[in-house]
C-alpha cells in the first residue's frame, strides 16, 4: 500500500510505501532566517511529516542535506546534532548545491522506517 501525505499537483511532502516513509526536500518557511533558524524549521517539518506517517526521527535511516554555502556546514550541524537521536543516527550525506530560491540556506530529504 502506498500512502501520500500533503499531496499537491506536483508532489507529495511525504510518501509511505513498503514499510518506509520518504520525505521530500524540506525548506524553511522563513527564508530570511539565518542558517540556524532555517535548519530548526526544516527539522521541525521533518518531525511533523514523520509523525503524520506514524514514525519518528529515531527510525530515520537516511538524511540528505543540501547547502548552497558549504561554509554553513558547522552551524547547520550544531542544530542538527542537538535534534538527532544520538542512539539512532541515520546514514547522511551533505552536499553544496544551489537551491531554488537564493534566500534558502538549507534543504533536507529523509527516509525512515515505519
Amino acid at each position: 500500500m502506498i500512502q501520500r501525505y500533503q499531496a499537491g499537483s506536483r508532489m507529495s511532502q511525504a510518501v509511505s510505501a513498503n514499510g518506509f516513509v520518504f520525505v521530500a526536500g524540506q525548506v524553511a518557511d522563513d527564508r530570511k532566517a539565518g542558517i540556524a533558524g532555517q535548519t530548526r524549521d526544516v527539522l521541525a517539518k521533518i518531525d511533523a511529516l514523520l509523525a503524520e506517517a506514524g514514525t519518528t526521527r529515531a527510525k530515520l535511516v537516511a538524511v540528505n542535506v543540501f547547502l548552497p554555502h558549504i561554509t554553513d556546514f558547522d552551524a547547520m550541524n550544531e542544530v542538527y546534532d542537538a535534534w538527532l537521536d544520538p542512539a539512532n543516527p541515520p546514514a547522511r550525506a551533505c552536499v553544496e548545491a544551489r537551491l531554488a530560491d537564493p534566500d534558502l540556506r538549507v534543504e533536507m530529504t529523509a527516509v525512515a522506517v515505519l
